[in-house]
């Protein structure tokens, strides 16, 4: 914890994602720890909005409201719920300027919208981190076995995983996509491994989450926004069509919100690209989009899935109800990029009239693009896949559904469990 420079850490994520625990299990290596929530503390507000921000006078202050020493290299400062308080957002840049040997991190559950209010949030100046729910690997390192989680991480088309390997992690996969991976769920899981409870957990955090939808705009309808996110949840894994089921609110007052979801971090877009170079966002139609919730949990509860579907059935069509395996994919390949950026996901869909040809995911491998697709079944034609294949010229494309590792011609087979690996391990 030696004095050096440090650029501030802005945390960015939906709510429950684990944001603020992640913090205090950071702040056990510090000597000290000052954690302030702008929502419940009217005073740190005051300390911010009445001060100027130079940040020797702002720690002085603080030091003096929180009884607790705020000095560098000794002390982890977390600013929560920083949304609430933006004097608080826009001094962070200052403390890299002035004060660069402390360690400042922010996080807040809506901060989209608050950064969309400050024309400049420090550029060069702050370091933003995006956070996901766990994801399957994560999950399978709270359940307390390594061995297996590095034979997974080991295995790969050289050296599938052994069957009987094979199945156990299909089963937790079957577990991870019924639970999915907000941490609150986990470890209920994890602690209790009753499936029941964990339903209980989920219903908690829907409501929590829906109960936001007030925050997000003061002149936008809660109900506006329940209607489109409910509109995401009956679309999942399709184009996304922007009608109100009950013709309540129009195509654009649905988008709209939609956009809103989208900052807040509950719903991940996918965009259809056309994938004829890099970067794959240089060719894009943001009017063709497929929209994801951020968890499959969650979305399995929504859409009212039965739990034996998934959990008792090796058939992957009915595991896949409602493109639950197309969405967990997704999330997958989001969660294991960079966290220091924020990731953008795509699909190819050809642009010929009448044309359903179609392919999952689109992905950027130093200078390749690889076709991904998701499987319902093992005997697959993957007409949409050589297409694709053939029309762009692509050396290679994958192939992920509960097969083991293996190959079709130019195709690599790689299990669901293993998609977040398969970019950083493609073999050839």
């Amino acid at each position: 914890m030696k004095s050096a420079k440090h650029k501030p850490l802005l945390l960015r994520g939906a709510r429950q994602v684990g944001k603020s625990s992640a913090v205090r299990n950071l702040s056990k290596k510090f000597e000290y720890y000052v954690e302030i929530n702008f929502e419940e503390d009217i005073e740190a507000r005051v300390v911010f909005e009445k001060s100027n921000l130079t940040p020797q006078l702002l720690c002085e202050k603080l030091t003096s409201l929180y009884g607790i020493p705020i000095i560098e290299g000794k002390t982890l400062l977390f600013f929560d719920e920083i949304q609430s308080c933006i004097p608080a957002i826009s001094s962070m840049r200052f403390f890299y300027e002035k004060m660069s040997g402390l360690h400042i991190i922010a996080a807040g559950s809506l901060l989209e919208f608050a950064l969309e209010e400050i024309p400049s949030c420090g550029v060069g100046r702050i370091r933003t981190m995006f956070m996901y729910p766990f994801s399957f690997f994560e999950f399978l390192e709270a359940m307390g076995n390594p061995f297996l989680l590095e034979a997974v991480k080991k295995s790969g088309l050289q050296n599938p995983l052994d069957d009987v390997l094979h199945h156990n992690v299909l089963y937790l996969l079957k577990i991870f996509l019924i639970i999915g991976g907000m941490p609150e769920v986990v470890a209920t899981y994890v602690n209790d491994r009753d499936l029941l409870k964990c339903q209980n957990v989920l219903d908690e955090l829907t409501v929590s989450l829906k109960n936001d939808f007030s925050k997000y705009r003061k002149r936008i309808p809660a109900l506006q926004i329940s209607v489109a996110f409910d509109s995401v949840v009956r679309q999942t894994g399709n184009k996304f069509v922007y009608t109100d089921k009950e013709q309540v609110y129009s195509a654009f007052q649905i988008k709209h919100a939609v956009e809103l979801l989208i900052m807040a971090g509950l719903v991940i877009p996918v965009i259809r690209t056309s994938a004829n170079g890099l970067p794959l966002g240089a060719e894009i139609n943001s009017k063709y989009r497929k929209l994801l919730l951020l968890d499959t949990g969650i979305f399995q509860r929504l859409l009212g899935l039965q739990l034996s579907d998934i959990l008792l059935n090796d058939d992957f069509d009915l595991i896949n109800k409602g493109n639950i395996a197309e969405m967990y994919a997704g999330l997958e390949l989001l969660k294991s990029a960079s966290c220091y950026e924020q990731t953008q996901l795509y699909y190819w869909q050809r642009e010929e009239r009448n044309s359903c040809a179609e392919v999952d995911y689109i992905v950027q491998k130093n200078d390749s693009i690889i076709p991904i697709e998701v499987k319902s079944g093992k005997q697959g034609k993957m007409q949409s896949l050589y297409l694709f294949m053939n029309e762009k010229k692509s050396e290679r494309g994958i192939r992920t559904s509960l097969e083991n590792f293996g190959r079709v011609d130019k195709i690599d087979i790689y299990p669901l469990y293993a998609i977040s690996q398969l970019i950083n391990n493609q073999q050839k």
